[in-house]
């Protein structure tokens, strides 16, 4: 790595650490204009990030251009209230948290199994992953190892603080044995499960088109005997709805994640502005 490299991921990692230090100290309402703000710019510059965003979100129906820069929003939000989160009273956030058919989790983890949870980029997953720790269960988590390293240490010890213990995906040893041992211990295992372009992806239907999404959360699920639990996100103002879908059937682990989509799908489509995927998914764009 060149020298400008090394500087500009510095950089960028002093950034994210300022961001934390900065905005978490500033009042919800400011923070949130000043975000808007921001991504009104970045709507604007019309990016590949949002060209990307605008060619996913088609996929769902949304093509007006207003529609899209509130989904630019949508993503903005979900930076501001992360870099609030380790300063936010865990009773507001509980209390502004609208869970839908948690009676689903809750008895799988009342019957003494642990639980693996498949969660899309929807609303904020951080804040749902606060509220399962507070309300469910403890939660484990898996992050790709970011560069540089202070940066991977920096989002470590934000989820840390707010209650999800995490494993990193890349960069170390196989993080299944301990998602494993956590699962069949009692615990709550959540995992983003809409992207992967790993060579272990498998091709579902997604929103009526062939995507590449991670087997993980089955192979997990199938390996611990614990059920496989999509859980889908949404804003509601200054609010946030969590749905607990039924279990998915254990068999195999395509199938299985077609299940997890089949529920993605269905929460896209009715929300379509908060499913932040500014990636490729879809096998037509790769």
């Amino acid at each position: 790595m060149s020298g400008a490299a090394r500087l500009l991921e510095r950089a960028r990692a002093s950034g994210y650490v300022a961001g934390w230090q900065v905005v978490r100290r500033l009042p919800e309402r400011r923070s949130r204009a000043l975000f808007d703000r921001i991504a009104d710019r970045v709507f604007a510059a019309n990016g590949k990030s949002v060209q990307r965003l605008r060619s996913n979100l088609s996929r769902a129906g949304v093509s007006d251009a207003d529609d899209l820069r509130t989904a630019v929003r949508s993503y903005l939000r979900y930076w501001c209230e992360s870099f609030r989160l380790p300063s936010w009273p865990l009773d507001d956030l509980v209390a502004r948290t609208d869970p839908i058919d948690a009676q689903v989790i809750q008895q799988a983890i009342a019957a003494g199994r642990g639980v693996v949870v498949a969660l899309p980029h929807m609303a904020n997953w951080d804040w749902a992953g606060a509220w399962a720790g507070r309300e469910v269960s403890q939660v484990m988590s898996v992050a790709e190892r970011l560069k540089p390293e202070r940066l991977f240490d920096e989002f470590v010890a934000y989820r840390e603080s707010i209650g999800i213990h995490v494993v990193p995906l890349t960069g170390g040893t196989d993080p299944l044995p301990e998602l494993a041992k956590w699962v069949t211990g009692g615990g709550l295992v959540c995992l983003l499960a809409d992207r992967d372009l790993s060579r272990s992806s498998v091709t579902v239907e997604l929103l009526g088109e062939p995507a590449k999404v991670p087997p993980g959360p089955a192979v997990l699920a199938k390996r611990t005997g614990a059920p496989l639990i999509p859980v889908t996100l949404w804003y509601d103002g200054p609010r946030m709805s969590l749905r607990f879908h039924q279990p998915i059937p254990h068999g195999e682990v395509d199938v299985m994640m077609q299940g997890v989509a089949d529920a993605f799908t269905e929460s896209i489509r009715a929300h379509p502005l908060d499913w932040h995927m500014m990636q490729r998914v879809f096998e037509a764009d790769l």
